[in-house]
């Protein structure tokens, strides 16, 4: 009865090891309670076909507030950049548009419940066409530098561009028929648990393109996309890893020569007997 009672109690030792480091898993992002790390991706859609930026880095979320639902947030500069990023579409539709080429980064962005904000996109984007970016016989370069920050910027040539800007959002950017949609949410899809691990954030921005040019190219529809997510750090999952380890040795030194069903009633019996069935085990304890 003795060994049974031992059995139990080391059970709980192994179990309070596992709860003790869950314990600080959770507690561990209050000591930095106004930052997260994150990885994401920001995307630029021109006439449907996209050219995307991975990154990660840490935001500032809250201000120096605590974790839970998303008030704010922060994101460094130069989290995505790209010198020369191509994308080739060779889609027959999609003539004359060849391929998009890519060379812009993150400006700081601060947004706000975080319903919207402005983080501006530093660079440009060609549209090649009617051939790929490295021999198209036209490229139409489109700025970025007032998308997610709002504005109006030109470009004079032999193509004229106008492209217009406008805030991130976490709603729905829409232009004409064309529409893209942001949203935030936290573990289990809450929106009160946005700002800890596992929480996403997608914002979403329109971009107004106009040309002199005639036909289908004469307005783009364009969209940039920001996708966030918030991720452990390393010390936390450490941490759990520890705890898991120790669960793991513990129930290794507890195992009995035959097995989780036998158990040794003492020196004078030299057989195994049978677990105590459920209806005794109370008073065993």
């Amino acid at each position: 009865m003795r060994l049974w009672r031992w059995k139990v109690q080391s059970w709980n030792r192994s179990w309070v090891g596992l709860l003790v480091a869950a314990g600080l898993v959770v507690a561990a992002p209050s000591a930095r309670a106004g930052t997260l790390r994150f990885t994401g991706s920001l995307t630029i859609l021109l006439a449907g076909y996209g050219a995307g930026i991975t990154g990660g880095g840490t935001a500032t979320v809250n201000g120096s507030g605590g974790l839970g639902r998303l008030d704010s947030l922060g994101i460094p500069a130069g989290t995505f950049g790209t010198q020369t990023l191509v994308v080739p579409i060779t889609t027959p539709i999609a003539f004359p548009v060849a391929g998009l080429q890519l060379t812009a980064a993150n400006g700081e962005g601060a947004f706000d419940k975080p319903g919207g904000g402005a983080m501006p996109i530093l660079g440009s984007a060609k549209v090649c066409l009617f051939g790929p970016c490295s021999e198209a016989v036209a490229n139409l370069e489109v700025p970025l530098d007032v998308v997610g920050v709002g504005g109006t910027t030109y470009v004079s040539g032999l193509v004229n561009v106008t492209v217009q800007g406008a805030p991130w959002t976490t709603a729905t950017a829409a232009i004409g028929t064309s529409t893209v949609m942001g949203h935030s949410r936290g573990p289990a899809s809450q929106t009160s648990s946005t700002a800890r691990s596992s929480g996403i954030v997608q914002l979403v921005t329109p971009i107004f393109i106009r040309t002199n040019l005639a036909a289908d190219l004469s307005a783009i529809p364009a969209f940039a996309i920001l996708n966030l997510h918030f991720v452990p750090e390393p010390t936390t999952l450490v941490l759990l890893g520890a705890g898991l380890g120790s669960r793991a040795a513990s129930r290794r030194e507890r195992s009995p020569p035959f097995g989780d069903g036998a158990f040794w009633s003492g020196a004078a019996s030299q057989m195994p007997i049978a677990a105590p069935s459920r209806h005794c085990r109370w008073w065993l304890r």
